[in-house]
């Protein structure tokens, strides 16, 4: 069962002002700490970690059939319908994704002043729907498994027609980081494998499953494998190692 996300709010709280998303943040469990709406989609904390907030990982006119298929499939098993019509919480969780993640900059002052205002997380720093990376994420606490679907956009390319290998790893890491993260806190890639067994077409919708598969002290053993939306080709299997680290080592860069 994968651990709160709680510990690591706690931890900004030391190191700057969180008080406007303390409201919102429910006490430590093993569900993560995002409000749910009336449609039953996770809402991310407030502007104290992001910059306009835009939930990045709704549907928009530029998804093909595919990426909508597969996001009905895994959304609607966020909520589950009881007998008498009540509704509660199903196994998966659709976790929010924005355009910044921190406003914060490390560097020194001079550094900040430039950055700050125009920092991006890099997946999501291009608001031209469907050119890039278009994504969602699911996480399922029971099974402790985490699903990423990928829409590869025209600006990816890399060999003619398909999808660059750095953009392909950029989403398992995305996928297999996001997943060792919600397990075991703020972690860092120390080691990513992949073997990529089938190129990926610009457009196409693709898969990625992640497991987790053991943890020993501050390392966390992370897997995944990449394959069309139907299960039917593989196109890639890669292996990770994450390393825990202090929130205070992200934001003073140390």
């Amino acid at each position: 069962m994968a651990r709160s996300l709680g510990p690591i709010c706690k931890a900004f709280q030391r190191i700057g002002s969180l008080s406007s998303i303390q409201s919102q943040l429910s006490p430590p469990s093993t569900r993560i700490p995002f409000r749910t709406s009336s449609r039953g989609m996770l809402q991310g904390p407030s502007s104290a970690f992001f910059s306009r907030p835009r939930d990045f990982s709704l549907p928009n006119s530029s998804w093909g059939p595919e990426m909508m298929r597969l996001y009905e499939q895994y959304n609607s098993q966020c909520e589950e319908e009881m007998e008498g019509g009540e509704k509660r919480e199903g196994p998966w969780q659709r976790l929010p994704s924005y355009n910044r993640f921190l406003k914060y900059a490390t560097g020194g002052v001079y550094l900040s002043r430039m950055i700050h205002k125009k920092a991006r997380l890099f997946t999501r720093n291009n608001r031209d729907q469907g050119a890039t990376f278009e994504y969602v994420l699911f996480f399922n606490s029971e099974e402790d498994k985490c699903v990423g679907i990928f829409q590869a956009g025209h600006l990816l390319e890399g060999p003619p027609g398909h999808v660059h290998g750095g953009a392909i790893a950029t989403m398992i890491d995305t996928v297999i980081g996001t997943h060792a993260t919600i397990a075991c806190g703020p972690v860092l890639t120390a080691n990513l494998n992949i073997n990529y067994r089938r190129p990926v077409p610009l457009g196409n919708t693709v898969l990625l499953e992640s497991s987790l598969d053991k943890k020993e002290g501050k390392k966390v053993f992370v897997t995944c494998k990449m394959t069309s939306g139907d299960g039917s080709k593989l196109h890639t299997d890669s292996t990770a190692l994450f390393v825990s680290i202090k929130v205070s080592q992200l934001l003073m860069g140390s």
